[in-house]
């Protein structure tokens, strides 16, 4: 049977200082950066240049002559001469570097028919540095659970019932109608950690007319001071949806805004999950890879415009890397709520 790979787990066991004296690779130390001449087997710049910078805490690459960039397994890929474009050879030369640095006991890795657990993304928290010599550093918590739940929600509002959510949706996603507080005048989203924990809400407006530059049509969740700690809220590490998907699916739908996925649950696949915006993490990527079969098949669909093609390029190469990803290009203008579930079953098929 294939082997599962958490490539996250193994990229933290490793030492890139190893992977590099694996390779034969001899750099210059000034700091935490290492300089040298580009090792790149495929490397096409100047070959007399110092091009070549590794940060061996971070754990990552440039070469500003040739412009690889990437993590060690992306570095073992190029070593290897393998294709970084593609996930089998991304997967082999994970399997190198696990072979040869990590014991057999350790390995991370889980068979096809194991149950494979989604990454446990708890609230982050540091210190900042203080800005004066009488100031305390700050400590920043990041994606925390919230102890509180917004009341009052309209759940018959208008908006929702002209875009043709019906009920069941409405309820399954917690939307509603919000009147006070910061998010007045808009659909309150819940947003949750793979937990499952409400960390916050995002807000869509119901008044396309009053969208500006200073109202924007989604209100996500600002930092806030409470009891001498601030709290963040930092999209980029979460998925919408992923929460309620189980890993090991056969099939999984990456698209930008709530509404998509709202209405491919409604069309009959529920397997969708949200960027919230055209760009993607590599936190996020890494969810994708958590949740989705090693055989399994990604669907990426966009909205049919710029801000969808800023999303494919951002989508398409972190997630081929480990994972089978194909585009569906909507027609100019269009999003995915345009679609009937008979064009989903088409292209899926």
């Amino acid at each position: 049977m294939a082997k599962w790979i958490d490539f996250r787990e193994l990229r933290q066991q490793l030492k890139f200082a190893d992977v590099l004296r694996h390779y034969g690779v001899e750099l210059k130390v000034r700091g935490d950066q290492h300089h040298g001449f580009c090792p790149l087997p495929n490397h096409k710049g100047k070959k007399n240049s110092e091009s070549f910078s590794a940060n061996l805490v971070k754990g990552i690459f440039q070469c500003f002559g040739c412009g690889a960039k990437g993590n060690l397994i992306d570095f073992a890929v190029l070593m290897e001469k393998l294709n970084p474009e593609d996930g089998l050879d991304a997967r082999k030369a994970a399997l190198i570097l696990q072979e040869r640095f990590i014991p057999a006991e350790f390995k991370p890795e889980k068979t096809q028919q194991s149950n494979a657990r989604r990454p446990k993304v708890h609230a982050e928290q540091w210190e900042l540095p203080n800005t004066g010599d009488n100031d305390p550093p700050k400590h920043v918590i990041v994606n925390a659970p919230l102890d509180f739940e917004l009341k009052n929600l309209d759940f018959n509002h208008s908006y929702l019932n002209k875009r043709g959510f019906e009920k069941a949706i409405i309820a399954k996603f917690g939307l509603g109608y919000c009147s006070k507080g910061l998010l007045a005048g808009r659909i309150a989203i819940p947003l949750h950690n793979p937990e499952g924990k409400l960390v916050g809400y995002a807000g869509r407006i119901v008044d396309d007319s009053l969208i500006g530059k200073d109202n924007p049509k989604y209100r996500f969740p600002s930092g806030r001071e409470r009891n001498g700690v601030t709290h963040d809220f930092q999209k980029m590490l979460l998925l919408y949806n992923a929460h309620r998907l189980k890993p090991m699916l056969k099939e999984l739908a990456i698209v930008e805004g709530f509404p998509s996925v709202w209405w491919l649950t409604q069309m009959g696949f529920p397997n969708a999950v949200a960027t919230m915006g055209w760009a993607m993490s590599d936190e996020q990527a890494e969810i994708v890879t958590s949740l989705v079969h090693p055989d399994g098949r990604v669907w990426l669909i966009t909205d049919g415009d710029e801000a969808g093609d800023r999303c494919a390029g951002e989508v398409l190469p972190r997630v081929s890397r480990q994972r089978f990803i194909k585009w569906l290009k909507l027609d100019e203008g269009k999003q995915p709520t345009n679609y009937p579930g008979g064009w989903y079953r088409d292209q899926f098929r």
